[in-house]
Parts: C-alpha cells; structure tokens; sequence
C-alpha cells in the first residue's frame, strides 16, 4: 500500500544519568532529503541513524533532532582541583608582596581558564548509546505508522474516484450510438429545410456525412486505452513502493484519453 510523506513521531527514555528525547518529522519532497541534529556527543552516530531510517523511509524531507540532557551529578561541571590550586599558590605570592589586605573571590576564581570542566558527555554518551538507538527506533516507527494510515486515506480516495471514472467512461461509451443517430437526424432536418427551399440534395453525399461523422465519433479505441489506465491505475496504488511519479504519468495519460473523448 502506498504511503503519505507526511509524518511526524517522538520517543523520550530516561535513565539515571541522562535523558533522551527524539523528534523525526517528514514532509513531502521528490527524493529522500535527510537533515539531522545530534549534540556534539553523539555526532559520531549520524551515519548509523541514516542508515537505519533509510531502510524505512524512501521519500520525502526528513527531519531529525536529538536532545540529550544529563541528569543528576553526571551533569555538573567538575572543578579541576590541580588547576584552581594552581591559581591559589599564584595568588598567595600577590597577597604577601603586593597587598596584605587582598582577598580572594571564590565566584571569580570559578570563571577563569580550566577551573571548572564540563561533564564528559562523550563517555556518557558512549556508555549510554544504545539506549539513545531504542528511542531512536520508536520515533522511527511512529513516523512510519502514521504515514502508512495517511497513505490508506489517499489510496482509499485516489480508488474511490478511479471508480467514479468507469462509471462515467461506461455511461459515455454506451452513449456512442445515440450521438451518432442524434446527428442524422439533425443532419435530415436541415435536409428537408433546404428541400423545402427547392434546394437539390444529393442523398449519398447526406449519407457521406453521416458516416464520416459516425467514423470520427468512434471513441472504442480512447475507451479501452483508458479502461486500460484505470486497471493500471488501480495496481500502482496497491503498490508498496513509492509511486507518485507513476500515478502523475498515468492520470496525465488519462486526461489525454478523456480529453480526446
């Protein structure tokens, strides 16, 4: 069955030290357009991530956002001891020859150059990657649910107007025979008016008329070339692969039949 390019899907999992939360959305597009947004910690992962959404998702502007958000102690910065020491043992030579007065403070001393680190979300990230993949993969999967019930609701339509077509085409084609007899008989009429104005008619030439008229209102080869569309129609919209361009082409070469009708 076909599928929409629409979706939209989202996973959160939590764990002791780090929560994840995944968003992938799709839009249409003619070709598989993937855009990605991962921290810095997990950037290595990218490929991974394509690969594995490429095996579900053939189509359309895809895009992915990663946000990761340490928890607990692991998401604190870290003050680095041997360099605010480091400071301090600087500083003391300061006090005792330029001013005994001088005082420390401790909110400065925390804002220069090493003393606090940021926590190491690498090894975090490493350590809890797998986890980040499952959440990853739910969201991945909501995405393809929802463009697959999209996708019946098109299909459903696009068959529900194929029918309404045949309908009409089988109305048309059993109205051929009545267009031409309605002609011969308008074509008599005006016949007869013109005999009445003592005008001479040559009644093969009348027939002449009315059998090239009847010969260019044979519309059987257009009706079998688009009852033929409608069938193939049908089929690529029970298709599992992606299928637009075929339908444009096919309901261009429709309205070529219809319009030659």
């Amino acid at each position: 069955m076909l599928k929409s390019m629409t979706g939209f899907g989202t996973a959160s999992i939590a764990l002791d030290t780090v929560e994840y939360t995944v968003e992938i959305k799709t839009v249409n597009h003619r070709y598989l357009k993937v855009s990605q947004r991962l921290p810095d910690a997990l950037s290595a992962l990218e490929p991974v991530l394509e690969k594995q959404l490429r095996k579900q998702i053939e189509r359309g502007s895809v895009n992915v956002s990663v946000r990761m958000k340490t928890l607990g102690a692991q998401g604190g910065y870290r003050v680095n001891e041997a360099v605010l020491s480091n400071y301090l043992d600087q500083l003391k030579i300061l006090e005792t020859e330029a001013n005994p007065m001088f005082r420390v403070n401790l909110g400065s001393l925390m804002q220069l150059p090493g003393v606090c680190e940021p926590p190491a979300l690498e090894q975090l990230a490493k350590e809890t990657q797998q986890d980040m993949l499952t959440a990853y993969g739910k969201a991945l999967q909501d995405v393809v649910e929802m463009r697959t019930r999209e996708g019946e609701t098109v299909v459903a339509d696009l068959l529900g107007r194929a029918d309404e077509i045949e309908t009409i085409l089988t109305d048309i084609a059993g109205r051929v025979d009545d267009v031409v007899q309605l002609y011969h008989d308008k074509t008599k009429a005006r016949v007869e008016q013109l005999l009445e104005k003592k005008i001479e008619i040559d009644p093969e030439a009348l027939a002449r008329e009315v059998a090239m008229f009847a010969e260019r209102s044979d519309i059987a080869e257009e009706v079998s070339r688009l009852t033929a569309h409608l069938g193939e129609f049908r089929t690529i919209c029970q298709s599992n692969k992606p299928a637009g361009r075929k339908l444009d082409f096919m309901s261009q070469e429709m309205l070529r039949e219809a319009n030659t009708i």
